[in-house]
């Protein structure tokens, strides 16, 4: 299998919100999705970017996803509010979280905005730091459907639910952003597709026997990152995100990739923290950005690289972002389908 290769973002952009318009997204929202998924690939997070693409465009014009949608608010306790998704763009709705998630912490010091019937959002950790950036912690996280065994299982029986921290440093917030398994589906499917094995300790196969083949893993399970310990923190999203909300929890919540025309049905919680109130936004900062600058500082072990921070990956690859970003051929092809199917320019630029 090819190795990804480089292409103008512009165009890569300008591909993604053609597709997301013809198929009905308007404008406002199309940009937002396709800034989104080409800035995970820019990240690196490939598992989050542009491969996601073509699905939801099928999704969409199946019916499962609704492009025109961006969530209506349900319940309205001042700090505490729950927006019904109505099966909208993920990226749509998560935005919308995040911004009245600090609108309302500014106000009340706190604030808690939890969504039922959510699609997939990509990275929880761009919403918890845009929270950061307005000098608030971010807390994001949502659930999925089940991916994982409890220790000792051979039956997935809850989700790979992603979970990310974010805290101001008056500079680049330092993000926090994990799944509770030791791989991602998302990268186990760029392994499939790139016809490459997966580590070990990443998956099982569908009769819990340890597997490194992705075709299995994506049939089978995804292992628990630190056994018992990442298991219960996905028990735990899981019961926040879909129970506050009164969404979809463990099996309720569909397959990503099962059934294109049957809603995803997530859950996601967003928790803002004013640190006004607390202390001086200044000192925090301050004490954030010493405490970090002290573990980059740290010594290393014989052979390993610098010491980075949660966050520091992405922030570099922004920094160090030429104007072109790295993509699989695979993925390209499924984009050129979509873009043959909807009859949208496909630009010479990604031939």
């Amino acid at each position: 299998m090819a190795n990804p290769a480089s292409y103008p973002a512009a165009d890569l952009r300008m591909l993604a919100q053609a597709l997301l318009a013809k198929a009905g997204t308007p404008a406002p929202y199309a940009g937002l999705v396709a800034e989104a998924l080409l800035d995970a690939d820019i990240e690196g997070l490939g598992s989050h970017g542009l491969m996601l693409l073509p699905m939801y465009l099928e999704r969409i014009e199946k019916g499962s996803v609704d492009a025109g949608a961006n969530g209506r608010i349900v319940v309205d306790a001042g700090a505490r509010v729950t927006i019904d998704a109505d099966n909208a763009l993920g990226h749509v709705t998560a935005e919308k979280a995040a911004s009245l998630a600090i609108e309302r912490a500014r106000a009340h010091g706190l604030a808690a905005v939890a969504i039922r019937n959510a699609f997939h959002f990509g990275a929880a950790g761009r919403f918890a730091r845009k929270i950061a950036l307005a000098g608030q912690i971010g807390i994001v996280m949502a659930n999925t459907r089940p991916l994982l065994p409890a220790p000792g299982g051979a039956e997935r029986v809850v989700g790979n639910n992603p979970l990310a921290i974010a805290v101001p440093t008056g500079g680049e917030p330092l993000v926090l952003d994990l799944a509770m398994s030791a791989g991602a589906m998302g990268k186990i499917r760029l392994a499939d597709a790139r016809g490459e094995p997966i580590p070990e300790g990443w998956a099982a196969t569908a009769d819990g026997v340890p597997t490194t083949n992705a075709a299995e893993a994506i049939k089978g399970m995804l292992l628990p990152a630190a056994a018992a310990k990442g298991f219960g923190l996905a028990v735990m999203v899981d019961l926040l995100a879909g129970g506050l909300s009164a969404g979809a929890i463990g099996d309720a919540v569909r397959p990503l990739y099962g059934d294109l025309s049957q809603p995803y049905a997530s859950a996601n919680l967003f928790l803002a923290i004013e640190i006004e109130g607390f202390r001086p936004l200044g000192e925090f900062e301050a004490s954030a950005t010493g405490f970090a600058d002290r573990i980059r500082a740290s010594k290393t072990a014989p052979g390993a690289a610098a010491v980075r921070m949660p966050g520091d990956r992405a922030a570099k690859a922004h920094r160090d972002f030429d104007g072109s970003c790295r993509i699989a051929p695979a993925t390209l092809e499924a984009l050129r389908a979509a873009a043959a199917r909807l009859d949208v320019a496909f630009p010479s630029s990604l031939s």
